[in-house]
């Protein structure tokens, strides 16, 4: 019987320690949270131990924003929650006579909880516009949200409009423009979100149009709008006040119009507008086409002849 108890009590001082991983606050960790892994080595006694840290199984260095604490028989890693730390991790022990602990089970840590921002229309955009933000927070559904310009808060006035995850302004002007984020709060942990992404919103007066001038004086004129931002614009053209379509004299081809056969009836005033999603351009000073009658254009050809061929 001494002997068995013997025997037995060897077997039971033979087994190797298990470390457990325990993480605080919790396996589940919003962005920029401090997460804190603890690696116990159970029954491990009064030995010194040294720790190995594994991360997805491979060995993990913690980086130089971790901090790290050891006890005779823990061993703490902290640091600020990111996306590349989700992850499983698992610890060993080994003492100084080359006696390793088991590898403990994984622990897999989640990180969620970032910020992005969407925005319409597309920037830039131009003054008197209406812009809208959207702020879009992975997990949880019961967030507060916060909206800054640079690092001021916004809050509802005439022209802003904050409600809940989107944030309208209205009637856009120049000092509009700016760097955008938005934080998401809530009562219970995770208690803040992080903004991965701020948008800059770059904005433009409304463009003014040059003056629509001739390319040709003939039987046929051309008139040509310039506008001098982006190239996708629509392009209105107007006699006086009636906006011209493309018919058997008129040809409208985007920022050209192009009238053949010139008569009498064709003299006025002629503008042309630029639009872009809502935006018109501003109103361009108007060319007025004067129309001389049949008799004077034979006379001022006639005396184009006459001076080269005499």
């Amino acid at each position: 019987m001494l002997f068995l108890s013997i025997f037995t009590h060897m077997c039971i001082n033979t087994e190797r320690p298990k470390p457990v991983v325990k993480v605080s606050p919790d396996e589940r960790v919003f962005r920029g949270e401090r997460v804190t892994l603890t690696c116990d080595i159970q029954r491990a006694g009064d030995i010194q131990w040294t720790y190995s840290w594994f991360k997805d199984g491979y060995t993990f260095y913690p980086h130089t924003t971790t901090t790290t604490t050891t006890t005779t028989t823990t061993a703490k890693i902290s640091f600020s929650a990111d996306k590349s730390d989700r992850a499983e991790y698992s610890c060993r022990g080994e003492r100084s006579d080359s006696q390793r602990s088991d590898t403990s089970a994984a622990v897999t840590l989640t990180v969620s909880g970032e910020s992005t921002l969407t925005v319409t229309p597309d920037s830039p955009v131009f003054t008197g516009e209406t812009v809208t933000l959207k702020c879009v927070i992975e997990t949880y559904s019961d967030w507060r949200y916060e909206w800054y310009k640079d690092s001021v808060m916004l809050q509802t006035s005439d022209r802003y409009t904050v409600n809940r995850d989107t944030l309208t302004i209205r009637g856009v002007i120049t000092s509009d423009q700016g760097q955008y984020w938005c934080r998401g709060r809530r009562d219970k942990r995770p208690n803040s979100s992080q903004s991965n992404s701020a948008v800059y919103l770059s904005t433009k007066e409304r463009p003014s149009l040059s003056s629509p001038h001739l390319s040709s004086l003939t039987s046929t004129v051309t008139l040509k709008c310039v506008i001098e931002t982006h190239s996708d614009w629509r392009y209105e053209w107007y006699k006086d006040s009636v906006m011209l379509q493309t018919s058997d004299r008129y040809t409208v081809n985007r920022d050209t119009l192009t009238i053949r056969g010139v008569i009498t009836s064709d003299q006025g005033q002629y503008w042309c507008r630029g639009q872009i999603r809502s935006v018109s351009s501003q109103p361009n000073p108007a060319v007025y086409l004067s129309v001389k009658g049949e008799l004077n254009i034979i006379v001022l050809l006639n005396s184009i002849c006459d001076h080269l061929f005499r």
